[in-house]
Formats: C-alpha cells, sequence, structure tokens
C-alpha cells in the first residue's frame, strides 16, 4: 500500500520543517524577462551590465505566498505577517549580488539553482545562507510556484572569517601552496624505476627549477606581502621567479628529497628575495596538510624574515675570529686554522711570521693613536699582499702571521719580497712615523709538526729583527 499523507499532514511538515521554507512566486520575474525579450534582448548578463537597477526590480517582483516556523525565528520577526510585511528589510543590499546569478540561471530556462548568498533578519543582522530553489513541477511555464530553502550558515561563515582573519594578520609571511605537480611528478619517476632521487638530482640538475615552476600558490597573508615588498598578490605570484633564484636552488632541491622521502613536516634555512632585489634570510616551516598526505594538494608554508639574527650571528662570528683594529684574522682563528690543517695534513704549507719593528718608540714619541695607526698600517700591507686562500693573522699587539696552504719556500720568499715593496710604498703614502717589518719564514717537511715550523718561522723573523737593529745601528753610526 502507497502512502498518501493528507493535506494537513503535508502543511504540518512544511509549518515545522527544522529548515527555513518559503513558498515564492516568480510569475512577475516571468513577465519581466518575457518583455525583455520582446524587446530583443539576447543576453541578460549585458542588459543588467547596462540596467543594474533592474535587480532591484526583479527582487521587488518576488511574491511570498507562505513561510514556515523556522523562517520566522531565523529572521527575528514576531509573527509571520510581520516577516511578509517587511520583507524589504529581509532582501536587500548583499543579497543582489547572489540574486543576480539566480536571475541568470532563470533567464537560461534552468528550474532550480543553489547557492550562497546573504539575508537579513529584521534586527538588521546579517545572515549568511546557502539558498536552494525549485520551480514545482508543473509550473515551469508561468514560475507561479517555486519552493525555496535557506540554511543558516552564519556560525560557520563567522568562525571561517576568523580563521581568514588570522590568516590574513599573521605577523609572519603565511602561504597556502599546492605541490600537486610535484606528487605526480614524483610518482612518474618511481614508476620508471627511480630509488634514490638525490642521485637523481645529481644527474639532473635542472630538477629543483623545474619542480619549483610547478608549486601553485594559492594564497598569501598582508605580512608576505610586506616581506617580499609586493603592492599586490597578483604582483607577487606573478614575480615568482624573482623570489626564488640563486642560492634557493640548493636549499629547494633538500625540500624536494625531504618530501621523496617522505617528511611532510620540515623546518629549513635559506635565502628569497624580495621583489626589489634583496637578499631576505629566512627561516621556512613546511607541512602538507591532513588529509591531503596522499595529493600534496594542500600545503601551508610560514616564512620568518631571519635577516636581523642572521646579520648578528655573523658579526658576532666576526668578532669571535678577526682582530677588531686591524680586521685581520685574529689569534684564536689562526690556532684554530693550524689545528685543523695538521689534522689533515697536506704539504707544502708555508707559513710567515711579521713583527712590527719600533712600536713602542712611535708610542713614547707619538702617542698609542700614532701606534695603533701604525699596526693598521701594517695589516694594510698585509691584506693588500695575500692571496686568496692565504689567511693573513694578528697573533700578537706587534705580531703578525700568514698560513700559505700548498705554497712552497720560493713561493714564501716572493710574498715577502711583496710585503717590504709594499711597505717601502706605504711608507710613501703616510710618510712619519715609518713603517718597518721584520720577516721570518718555514716550509713543511713531514717530519715536523706545524707548530715547529711557527717556531722556525718565529726563530727566522726574530734573525731578520737582528739584522734590521745592526743596520740601523750601522746607519746611525755612519751618520
Amino acid at each position: 500500500m502507497v502512502y498518501n499523507p493528507g493535506k494537513e499532514h503535508l502543511k504540518k511538515l512544511f509549518e515545522y520543517a527544522p529548515i527555513s521554507l518559503w513558498e515564492q512566486d516568480f510569475s512577475r520575474i516571468k513577465t519581466l524577462f518575457d518583455g525583455l525579450r520582446k524587446r530583443g534582448i539576447k543576453s541578460l548578463s549585458t542588459y543588467l551590465d547596462d540596467n543594474p537597477g533592474f535587480i532591484d526590480e526583479c527582487m521587488q517582483q518576488i511574491k511570498v505566498l507562505n513561510v514556515n516556523l523556522k523562517t520566522v525565528t531565523m529572521h527575528k520577526a514576531g509573527s509571520k505577517e510581520e516577516l511578509l510585511s517587511k520583507l524589504d528589510q529581509v532582501f536587500r543590499d548583499g543579497m543582489r549580488h547572489h540574486f543576480r546569478e539566480e536571475l541568470l540561471a532563470l533567464w537560461d530556462g534552468e528550474v532550480s539553482w543553489a547557492g550562497e548568498g546573504v539575508n537579513y533578519t529584521l534586527k538588521g543582522e546579517v545572515l549568511d545562507i546557502i539558498l536552494n530553489w525549485r520551480i514545482l513541477p508543473g509550473y515551469e511555464e508561468n514560475w507561479e510556484r517555486v519552493l525555496v530553502t535557506i540554511e543558516d550558515i552564519t556560525a560557520r561563515r563567522t568562525a571561517e572569517r576568523r580563521l581568514r582573519d588570522l590568516f590574513e594578520s599573521s605577523p609572519i609571511s603565511l602561504w597556502e601552496e599546492d605541490y600537486t605537480a610535484i606528487k605526480v611528478f614524483f610518482d612518474d619517476l618511481r614508476s620508471q624505476g627511480v630509488t634514490d632521487f638525490e642521485a637523481y638530482l645529481a644527474s639532473h640538475p635542472e630538477t629543483a627549477l623545474q619542480c619549483a615552476s610547478m608549486i601553485r600558490v594559492l594564497d598569501v597573508n598582508q605580512k608576505t606581502l610586506e616581506l617580499f615588498r609586493a603592492s599586490s598578490k597578483e604582483q607577487l605570484v606573478t614575480n615568482l621567479d624573482r623570489v626564488f633564484r640563486d642560492e634557493m636552488e640548493r636549499h629547494f632541491a633538500g625540500e624536494l628529497l625531504d618530501l621523496w622521502n617522505g617528511n611532510l613536516e620540515y623546518e629549513r634555512e635559506g635565502i628569497n628575495y624580495s621583489l626589489d632585489g634583496e637578499p631576505i634570510n629566512i627561516q621556512l616551516n613546511f607541512r602538507i596538510m591532513p588529509g591531503y598526505e596522499q595529493t600534496f594538494g594542500w600545503a601551508l608554508v610560514s616564512i620568518q624574515d631571519i635577516t636581523a639574527r642572521k646579520k648578528a650571528e655573523e658579526y658576532l662570528l666576526y668578532l669571535g675570529t678577526h682582530d677588531v683594529m686591524t680586521g685581520l684574522y685574529n689569534r684564536a682563528y689562526f690556532e684554530e686554522t693550524i689545528l685543523k690543517m695538521e689534522a689533515r695534513r697536506k704539504d707544502p704549507i708555508s707559513i710567515i711570521i711579521l713583527d712590527l719593528n719600533y712600536l713602542k718608540r712611535v708610542n713614547d714619541m707619538f702617542g698609542h693613536a700614532a701606534g695603533d695607526n701604525l699596526i693598521r698600517r701594517a695589516a694594510e700591507v698585509l691584506n693588500t699582499a695575500v692571496k686568496p686562500g692565504q689567511i693573513a693573522s694578528r697573533i700578537g699587539g706587534d705580531e703578525f702571521a700568514i698560513i700559505m696552504p700548498g705554497e712552497d719556500e720560493e713561493a714564501a720568499a716572493e710574498l715577502m719580497k711583496q710585503i717590504q715593496a709594499l711597505v717601502y710604498l706605504n711608507n710613501k703614502y703616510y710618510r712619519d712615523p715609518e713603517l718597518s717589518l721584520s720577516l721570518g719564514a718555514c716550509t713543511s717537511k713531514a717530519d715536523l709538526s706545524l707548530a715547529k715550523i711557527i717556531s722556525l718561522a718565529d726563530d727566522a723573523m726574530y734573525r731578520s729583527k737582528g739584522e734590521q737593529h745592526r743596520r740601523r745601528k750601522d746607519d746611525n753610526v755612519a751618520c
């Protein structure tokens, strides 16, 4: 036996349904459409662009025949009568946007439509809604009966807007990205038998940039625009090749290797570039979002600007390894370098020890400022003389050293000649007080430690200093 509910039963189903139900009459909208078609209007979209007021006119033509109790409470009306008498407060403002889409569907002959939109309560509050309507069977020609359902999604939309605001207002750069194409690329490589992705990257160095171009940026927040100095999201997304370049290729290769090995969450440091070309030291946090582990379709990337921290770290490292007065490496760095070279000894290694002559006399006669300046002049000479790979250090108040990896006695002797020539030119430029250096060198031998080589170079320097003093004494006697 087929169940056949009575009329009263159907009325109760309508009245007490837990969702907002409306019985409406769109026939007057049909009449307006027929008038437009008689005038030869073919495109309603174009007509609405030229006549935006027509949307409001159509809204006013909706005739509400009935609503249920859920509709009354949702719109904060005291009764059906109150709601029906104040529909102009319900259908207004933000509703115009989605109602345009409804009109276009009707114009194209659709008998149903679903979408999100806006209504208003009688207290003026915005209702975010999901709206469905259907021209009921038998009324397709005149549109006199349309069933409308409205679901209140205001709470959900409020939560979504809060999350959106959190994203947009985050104090760090946030990126939503789609790595689907990279996952497809990985799967294709595996199907070809590739198992060692690190080896594949080594033999195909272009892969990193190729994969970088596969990333689809879904969204970025305001902090991202500020960090990369972009005026809009569109400008940033269309210029990503200016952001991700140079050193980034090496860093991104490491990220790809992590993904290949199943590490879907990682943290790395690297370098990006702002759109005006400035390098930005970054700390990047990456994770494939839950539910997207199989497709890589949604990745969240956070980027923190650590440029200031990096500069501070570099400065502290500089202070720890350099002599502040001269800019040369300091004694600690010199000794650490010698220890490392001894541990992985590769002869020849030549070492030159240098001593600044007559510093005490300059301090006594001209003051310590003049003495400090003389030390700086000695450093200028050494910085000019040494080649890349050679290490010049200040290892004492008036004592310096040069390490020459891979250089023999002849190279050391030649460098000492160059230094003395530069000393001569320096004195031409600065004149008083005179800059004078004593130098001694020694080259490593298999049976001698580097500490012994330094000692022998030091002995040679002192012999040179003794000869220097004797020559000066003889010159003074001659005078």
